[in-house]
C-alpha cells in the first residue's frame, strides 16, 4: 500500500525503464539550450558586431560630411581614427 507512493506509473523512472531516464536527461538539454537562446535572444540580439557598428559609424560621418556639417580636414582625422 505505502510502497507505491510517488513512483509513479509502477516503477521509479515512471514505468519507462532506461527511457525514462533518456528523456529526464532531454528535458534538462532541452531546458537549458532555451534559456540560452532566450538569453542570447534578449541579450546578444540587441547587441550588433564590431564590424556592423563601425561600417555604421564611417556611413554616419560620411553622411555628415556630405551635408557640410564637418570639412574635409575633420573627415580625414576622424576615418583615420575609426580605421585605427
Amino acid at each position: 500500500m505505502w510502497g507505491d507512493m510517488g513512483m509513479g506509473w509502477g516503477g521509479g523512472w515512471g514505468g519507462w525503464g532506461i527511457l525514462g531516464g533518456l528523456h529526464l536527461i532531454l528535458w534538462w538539454v532541452l531546458l537549458i539550450l532555451g534559456i540560452v537562446v532566450l538569453f542570447k535572444l534578449l541579450i546578444g540580439g540587441s547587441l550588433r558586431s564590431g564590424r556592423e557598428t563601425a561600417d555604421r559609424v564611417l556611413e554616419i560621418l560620411k553622411e555628415r560630411y556630405a551635408r557640410g556639417e564637418i570639412g574635409k580636414e575633420e573627415y580625414e582625422q576622424k576615418k583615420r581614427d575609426l580605421e585605427a
